[in-house]
């Protein structure tokens, strides 16, 4: 299967998930190691970056 640059863009550039509830997040990745993102559902700001498959 072929892989498409901009769909890759889409689904998994700047995309986060929350280490608490699972919820993704996008944004910035220097937002996240300085710890100024906060999930939505949870209000933690830990996260992991999302695991291709």
């Amino acid at each position: 299967m072929a892989k498409i640059p901009e769909a890759q863009n889409r689904l998994f550039k700047n995309m986060f998930v929350c280490k608490k509830c699972q919820t993704k997040v996008r944004s910035d990745p220097q937002k996240i190691l300085k710890g100024k993102a906060r999930c939505r559902k949870c209000a933690k700001k830990v996260f992991r970056p999302l695991k291709k498959k």
